[in-house]
């Protein structure tokens, strides 16, 4: 574990972008800050815990963290990550809770710019034009309930852990009710009433979670597509663009 210290940022005008690099294992103690985050990684995955609630923001969506809201988070892989900070009066067309959005294309390049410049906040009267283009886009930004849910049932979480850790893991539902001692229906039934979604597409996104992460880490899409359990790597590269709608090669 690599404990970074708790960063709240410079304060917001009307935002504050900061972009960094940090090793795998970096875990971020309790904070909270007095405007909006938004938090998404541009390599890599996080994990956030959130009112004893864990989240993952994999690339391409990032977490809308409400003024105030208290959070602590790990890097579970080594990840470029972003957050943008936003005044809490200008908060009030952002969600009102915790949620998942999908990051428009416009917003990361407007954060990977300000990093490249090393521009975190806007002074120029260009920059101050780029953030309000990057408010707009976090207002549009598509809301998802949760991308990869979880939960702190005591009968799934070792399912979770388990996946999570073996993602091209085959095990069916049927498998893990015998281990469970239960039937499919049940737990079938048990999952998608805590999750939300079935256990199958919960499965496929964690496999494109995973497969990101690893297309990110520079591993070949072959390898990719063995580790995670598919058949041929065509079979892989349908199943990521029909999921992302683009392809791992060009992902990579």
């Amino acid at each position: 574990m690599i404990e970074a210290p708790a960063l709240i940022g410079p304060a917001p005008a009307p935002i504050s972008i900061r972009t960094a690099v940090f090793p795998a294992g970096t875990e971020f103690p309790s904070q909270r800050a007095p405007w909006g985050k938004l938090l998404f990684p541009l390599t890599g995955i996080a994990e956030f815990v959130v009112a004893d609630e864990f989240l993952l923001s994999p690339p391409s969506y990032a977490l809308w963290m409400p003024p105030g809201t208290e959070h602590r988070s790990r890097l579970t892989h080594a990840a470029s990550f972003t957050t943008i900070y936003i005044v809490s009066d200008r908060c009030t067309s952002m969600p009102s809770g915790v949620e998942t959005l999908s990051i428009p294309p416009i917003l990361k390049a407007i954060a990977q710019d300000f990093a490249k410049r090393e521009v975190t906040v806007p002074i120029t009267p260009e920059d101050h034009r780029l953030a309000e283009v990057a408010l707009d886009q976090c207002r549009s930004a598509r809301l998802h309930y949760r991308y990869l849910p979880a939960t702190s049932d005591p009968r799934l979480r070792p399912i979770l852990k388990h996946l999570r850790e073996n993602a091209g893991d085959r095990k069916s539902l049927a498998d893990w009710a015998r281990e469970l001692n239960t039937t499919e229906r049940t737990l079938s039934r048990r999952w998608r009433s805590a999750m939300g979604i079935s256990f199958q597409e919960w499965r496929q996104r964690n496999k494109l979670v995973a497969a990101v992460t690893r297309l990110d880490e520079g591993s070949t899409v072959h390898v990719v597509a063995y580790d995670l359990g598919f058949r041929s790597s065509s079979a892989f590269i349908a199943m990521f663009r029909q999921m992302t709608g683009t392809s791992p090669a060009r992902r990579r």
